[in-house]
């Protein structure tokens, strides 16, 4: 595979890799969302389909997989939307501490003590 720099990337080509769509209907989708292959390729599926499963064998960033295609997020997402719609991957966003660890948080009154000896030194 041959790396152009993407200013130079074939807008003809984008459209052709998307079927000529533009946006996906997916909102779950953002740059941080984990992607995870659930399957290998089979014959006949479009390069850029094979890629992502393959690059996604463990989870990789929405991000991350549109740098490795040297391709806008847009267009990857639309990819990705079709391999989801076809149960080839999952998606899942990066959550948040679970309930229980919440409660361990310190309490924001010593993190604001903290903060003004801080600035105090």
């Amino acid at each position: 595979m041959i790396w152009r720099p993407l200013d130079n990337e074939d807008p003809d080509r984008l459209y052709t890799v998307t079927g000529g769509r533009s946006s996906t209907d997916e909102e779950s989708l953002d740059l941080v969302t984990l992607i995870v292959s659930e399957c290998d390729p089979a014959p006949g599926m479009q390069s850029e389909h094979i890629r992502i499963l393959q690059l996604c064998r463990q989870p990789m960033a929405v991000v991350e997989i549109s740098s490795h295609l040297g391709m806008p997020v847009g267009v990857v997402k639309i990819l990705l939307c079709d391999l989801l719609d076809t149960n080839r991957i999952t998606a899942r966003h990066p959550t948040s501490a679970p309930a229980s660890k919440k409660a361990q948080l310190p309490d924001p009154d010593i993190l604001k003590q903290v903060l003004v000896g801080l600035h105090n030194l």
